[in-house]
Formats: C-alpha cells, sequence, structure tokens
C-alpha cells in the first residue's frame, strides 16, 4: 500500500489545490477539526489567505468498546447520536447521557487550552470549510457540520484530503459540497494513506492557532 501523503502538511497542500478550484472568496472562514484537522487547515489558510478556526468535536465511544463510536458531540452541545448501534446494542439514555457530559467537559476544557483567552471566530453569513485529515465513518465531522449549521452560515463546505468514496458520497446530503482530493478504494483506513500519520500534540494545535490568529492581526 503506497501512502498518498507524507504527512499532513502535504495532505493540506493537496487539498489547497482542489480548493483553488472553488469559488469561495476572501471571507471564507477554515474550521478545523482538532487535533488532526488542524495542521490540514493551517496549510490551506496559509496558502489561500483565509481566517483559521477549530471547532470541536468528540466521539460518543461504547463503554467499554470506546473506538465503536455511538455518535459524536459537538462544541455548544450539538449531539449525533448513531439510533441503529444504540438499539442493536440496547445502549440506555442514562449510559448516552453520561458519556455525552464527560466528552462535552473534554470540549470545554480543550477550547479553553486551545484558544488561549481568543473568542470563537464569527460563522453567520461566511462560507464555512470544516476540514480533517480524513473522513471515515463521517459521525464527528456530520456533528461538526450541523454545529456549523447551526449559526447560519451562507454555505457548508466539507474539505478532507482523503476519504472513502462512501463517505464523501454520503456527505453530500448534509452539506452544500464536499471535496475529498483522494478517494481510494479499498480505502481501509485515513491513517493508511499517511507516511507520517503521528498524533497531532496539544502544543501543536496551540502553536498553529497563535500563527494563524497573528497572521490575522498583522
Amino acid at each position: 500500500m503506497t501512502p498518498l501523503f507524507r504527512d499532513r502538511i502535504e495532505a493540506g497542500r493537496r487539498l489547497t489545490q482542489r480548493l483553488e478550484r472553488e469559488a469561495i472568496g476572501p471571507n471564507a472562514l477554515v474550521l478545523a477539526l482538532p487535533r488532526g484537522g488542524v495542521p490540514v487547515g493551517f496549510e490551506i489558510t496559509e496558502i489561500l489567505n483565509l481566517d483559521l478556526d477549530i471547532l470541536l468535536v468528540r466521539k460518543l465511544g461504547v463503554p467499554g468498546y470506546e473506538e465503536l463510536a455511538m455518535g459524536a458531540v459537538a462544541s455548544g452541545g450539538l449531539r449525533v447520536l448513531n439510533d441503529g448501534l444504540i438499539r442493536h446494542l440496547g445502549i440506555s439514555r442514562a449510559v448516552i447521557d453520561r458519556v455525552t457530559a464527560r466528552e462535552q467537559q473534554e470540549i470545554q476544557r480543550r477550547e479553553q487550552l486551545y484558544r488561549d483567552g481568543r473568542p470563537a471566530l464569527p460563522i453567520k453569513d461566511r462560507i464555512v470549510i470544516l476540514v480533517d485529515d480524513g473522513l471515515a465513518t463521517g459521525a464527528s465531522m456530520l456533528a461538526a457540520a450541523r454545529a456549523a449549521r447551526a449559526q447560519q452560515p451562507k454555505r457548508v463546505i466539507v474539505a478532507v484530503p482523503v476519504a472513502s468514496r462512501d463517505a464523501c458520497e454520503e456527505f453530500r446530503q448534509h452539506v452544500d459540497d464536499v471535496i475529498c482530493a483522494e478517494t481510494p478504494e479499498p480505502f481501509y483506513s485515513v491513517g493508511t494513506w499517511y507516511e507520517d500519520f503521528s498524533q497531532t500534540s496539544d502544543a501543536e494545535v496551540r502553536e498553529l492557532l497563535q500563527r494563524a490568529s497573528h497572521e490575522r492581526v498583522a
């Protein structure tokens, strides 16, 4: 299996080449999903001279099988649930609410850590580009899209360097446009297509957001 990207920086540059063909305008806002989406989003904003901010999403893992997502929760408390899986596993509302409360606390902690006192950038009446390092099942991105939509943007675009073809097509019914730079088949996982898919650190997220903020002020 030959990787498509050296790392998230190269993935961001390749994704930007696709975005350059779109009529997005100078007032567009890139909303990156931490942590892995931030280095990708940062490259886009550097090249296209756009604003960068974050939209935090946390997966709601099934207790005991945390990698299995029964849904996701986004900044602002918006929640998306996988009702079919929840019914199949017989997960109670109390369990779902307990996991949701824990993940909302983590979102608030990370908001404070990453933003460093900076307020969230306005979304209303702007073209919003939701960015992550890839799209597999899409539960987190769906929560992000609905959370962004609730703030009345002009358009919502999902943009990722790599995605499964099914996930890419599925998203077209939830947002105004979907840009998937690569849709390899069979897909396997997002990390398969990166030479270096090491975890993005909290420190790196903070640094990139600070750099983007300073450049915006300058």
